[in-house]
């Protein structure tokens, strides 16, 4: 399976969602990505799990999931479909 990210170092304190990203040190306010795990008990947040392509994370306990991509501002444009003769 191809890894599409190196992610290590989450934490989550005072609102801040904080890990590294390919070696980059990222730091979002909770509230501006997801006010759902913004909302979350301390409990809520420390269960989590990176997903095994390293494309995103995901508070099971609270059903959020968070693109690794969405927090690096990345934006994925869809490819144009091929036209059948």
């Amino acid at each position: 399976m191809k890894k599409h990210h190196e992610v290590d170092g989450i934490a989550i304190e005072r609102g801040v969602l904080s890990l590294v990203v390919d070696g980059q040190r990222i730091q979002r306010d909770l509230k501006q990505i997801s006010p759902a795990l913004a909302a979350a008990t301390e409990e809520e947040q420390k269960e989590f799990e990176v997903s095994p392509s390293r494309y995103g994370i995901h508070w099971k306990l609270i059903d959020e999931d968070i693109s690794i991509d969405a927090l690096l501002g990345v934006a994925h444009h869809p490819t144009p479909r091929r036209r059948s003769a």
